[in-house]
């Protein structure tokens, strides 16, 4: 990682590592579908320790999940300093990309094939993040359609805001 990768702290800045994410999630997608992909959501970015600059930075991508066209694919970014040889596991994440077709629609990906435990593990997982995904937004619209003025005045009493209108 070089210095003009930095944020104002010193320190590798989460946007660089999410642009080497998308693009690691960019090449494990399209390896397995053999298309191109695109990127329609990430859905955790676990930012779990700083990477330095001057760290020699590896990200390992799997492919969790495949649906029809979509598939989940997991981020294990890891830091080494050089200097001390010290590894850092520092970011998980998992990016849904889509297959495109040559008429730009999404077109059907390979089967996964499961090898070990993990593999079953990782795609067992994939199917309850993304039932838990739907389940929140769903509730989120629920949840919504009851606010009222007077309900998100209470709501608010107790929390670090100000409403001036």
């Amino acid at each position: 990682m070089i210095p003009s990768y930095a944020n104002f702290g010193g320190k590798i800045h989460g946007g660089i590592l999410l642009s080497l994410m998308d693009k690691v999630a960019f090449a494990a997608a399209s390896k397995h579908s053999g298309a191109y992909c695109v990127t329609v959501s990430v859905d955790t970015v676990d930012f779990l320790q700083p990477v330095a600059v001057g760290d020699l930075v590896s990200m390992k991508a799997s492919v969790n999940y495949v649906g029809n066209s979509s598939m989940v694919i997991g981020i294990k970014v890891i830091a080494e300093d050089v200097k001390s040889g010290s590894v850092t596991h520092t970011n998980t994440c998992y990016f849904t990309m889509v297959a495109k077709g040559e008429d730009d629609k999404p077109m059907k990906v390979p089967k996964l094939i499961l090898e070990n435990k993990t593999d079953v593990r990782r795609f067992v997982e994939a199917i309850f993040r993304k039932k838990l995904k739907k389940d929140h937004v769903e509730k989120m619209e629920a949840m919504k359609k009851g606010w009222g003025k007077e309900e998100m005045s209470k709501l608010l009493e107790n929390e670090r805001c100000i409403i001036q209108s």
